[in-house]
C-alpha cells in the first residue's frame, strides 16, 4: 500500500513540474509567430500597422446630470498593415465605446467614439477606454473627463 501511495504521490509532483516548467521562457528567447516582423526589416516598423490618435483625451468641461455626452477620437493608421481594432472596453458601464469595425489600411483614418451617460453621477468623473488592436504595444488607453452637475 506505501508503494502505491509512493508511487502516486511522485507522478502527482512529476505532473505539476511539467506544468510549471512548460511557460517559461530561457535566455530572453521568445517565439515569434511572424516572420515578417522578427527582425525588423520589411517596411519601417515590420510589416505592421500602426495607431496614431490626434488625441487621447477629452475634457467635456461641466455637464447636467442626466445628459449624453459623446466624443470621436480620431485615429490614423501610419503603419505598413492593415490595422484591426479588436475590441474597445470601457472603465465603466456608464461609457459606451463606438469604433470602426473593418480593417483601416495604410494612411486611412477611422474612429471611436466613446459615448458618457451623466445620469446617477456627480462631481469631477474621469472615464477610460482600452483599445485592443494588432499593433506594437497592441493596447493603447484614451480618457473622457467632465463636471457632472445638478
Amino acid at each position: 500500500m506505501r508503494t502505491y501511495i509512493f508511487i502516486f504521490g511522485l507522478l502527482l509532483l512529476s505532473s505539476l513540474y511539467s506544468c510549471n516548467n512548460g511557460d517559461k521562457k530561457t535566455g530572453g528567447e521568445y517565439n515569434i509567430t511572424n516572420s515578417a516582423t522578427a527582425d525588423g526589416e520589411n517596411g519601417k516598423n515590420g510589416g505592421l500597422p500602426t495607431i496614431d490618435f490626434e488625441e487621447t483625451e477629452y475634457n467635456f468641461g461641466t455637464v447636467i446630470q442626466g445628459e449624453k455626452v459623446s466624443h470621436s477620437f480620431v485615429f490614423k493608421n501610419n503603419g505598413d498593415g492593415n490595422l484591426i481594432i479588436s475590441n474597445v472596453k470601457a472603465s465603466c458601464g456608464c461609457t459606451v465605446p463606438k469604433w470602426t469595425k473593418e480593417p483601416i489600411k495604410p494612411g486611412q483614418t477611422g474612429t471611436i467614439e466613446l459615448v458618457f451617460d451623466s445620469s446617477n453621477r456627480d462631481g469631477k468623473q474621469t472615464k477610460s477606454a482600452k483599445v485592443y488592436s494588432n499593433t506594437q504595444p497592441n493596447v493603447m488607453e484614451l480618457f473622457i473627463r467632465c463636471e457632472v452637475i445638478n
